[in-house]
């Protein structure tokens, strides 16, 4: 069973940055595409960002292009994203997820890639 845990949320005023983190246990991550996703309550869940198996290649919204960076340390098991410049609608539920198959970087975007998600870290950015 994989169990994926994020931590880093928090409350931070517009213009700040968070860094969250997702360590993975009963599995490493070294051959698995995974992505953050966010969901605000009442909201749509939405794609934040993703990144490839080996690390090479990442993906963003549009809505946080250039301000979210993604990376991965697979010796510690480890996704992180790196939030700069927040906006008050960056404040969601912050979720990690890795995909359902090995060496697979397509569909990133798609929720129904994803077979196993943490349980979610709550950011709040206050205008």
């Amino acid at each position: 069973q994989v169990q994926l845990v994020e931590s880093g949320g928090g409350l931070v005023q517009a213009g700040g940055s968070l860094r969250l983190s997702c360590t993975a246990s009963g599995r490493t991550i070294s051959t698995y595409a995974m992505g953050w996703f966010r969901q605000d309550p009442g909201k749509e869940r939405e794609f934040v960002s993703s990144i490839s198996w080996r690390g090479s290649s990442a993906d963003y919204a549009d809505s946080v292009k250039g301000r979210f960076t993604i990376s991965r340390d697979n010796a510690k098991d480890t996704l992180y994203l790196q939030m700069d410049s927040l906006k008050p609608e960056d404040t969601a539920d912050y979720y990690c997820a890795i995909k359902r198959y090995t060496f697979d970087d397509t569909e990133r975007r798609l929720g129904r890639s994803y077979n196993y998600w943490g349980q979610g870290t709550r950011v709040t950015v206050s205008s």
